[in-house]
């Protein structure tokens, strides 16, 4: 994609800012990254919660990507496109290295209950209580992730419509997110697990805000249930 395909002109001052943070964010994201070749990687087990974060951050960060390229190609607001371009973008980054955790810890993209791991972590990490595991539907929707009617709607909206439903959705789905880098951050084993977990802790809590005051801005109402 061209800069001219993710305008930034005229931007509001609040947007600038967040999206300044946000490439901070990334940069240091980035420097993380590299700074870990050559060195010795820890080996976290398959039942691990550096695993399972893993494998359910790259499920959820699909989603997310799916939904935030919907709204780019067919939004005609200025500021949601360029919002949405760097959702795509950023998470296409990271769901990329986590992908690469496992093939370098030599184990599978997927296995175990979806949130199981996540059992344990201080501050209400809880999931499946009584000990028992969450079904797959169940973890998405605790998850925040849209259902296939939702993204369906999506699909099919088209103006305002499909840009309020798109913040409502990326709203509850970063919202889900949140509790899984925290508990990532609480039981991870692996430092950069936890660097990349801080990250996203604090650049979905930005891109929150700017979605907020998006919604405001258009004069979004709630529509789901």
């Amino acid at each position: 994609m061209t800069s001219e395909d993710a305008p930034r002109s005229s931007l509001p001052r609040w947007l600038a800012i967040v999206l300044a943070c946000l490439a901070i964010g990334g940069l240091a994201f980035a420097v993380g990254r590299f700074s870990t070749f050559g060195s010795v990687p820890a080996t976290p087990g398959t039942a691990s919660a550096d695993a399972g974060f893993a494998r359910d951050m790259q499920v959820h960060h699909a989603q997310a990507i799916a939904m935030a390229m919907e709204i780019y190609r067919k939004t005609e607001d200025d500021e949601l496109r360029v919002l949405s371009y760097d959702i795509a973008t950023g998470q296409a980054g990271q769901r990329g290295e986590m992908y690469d955790w496992l093939v370098q810890w030599g184990l599978p993209q997927s296995g175990g209950p979806m949130m199981a791991w996540m059992s344990g972590a201080p501050g209400g990490h809880e999931h499946g209580g009584g000990g028992s595991a969450l079904s797959d539907d169940e973890a998405r929707a605790a998850m925040g992730m849209a259902t296939d009617a939702e993204l369906d709607a999506l699909a099919a909206a088209t103006g305002s419509e499909a840009d309020c439903l798109f913040l409502e959705l990326m709203i509850r789905h970063h919202e889900g997110a949140i509790p899984m880098a925290q508990a990532a951050i609480d039981l991870g084993s692996v430092e950069r697990v936890r660097q990349v977990a801080e990250a996203m802790r604090a650049g979905q809590t930005a891109e929150i805000d700017a979605m907020t005051a998006m919604q405001a801005r258009l004069g979004c109402t709630a529509s789901l249930q």
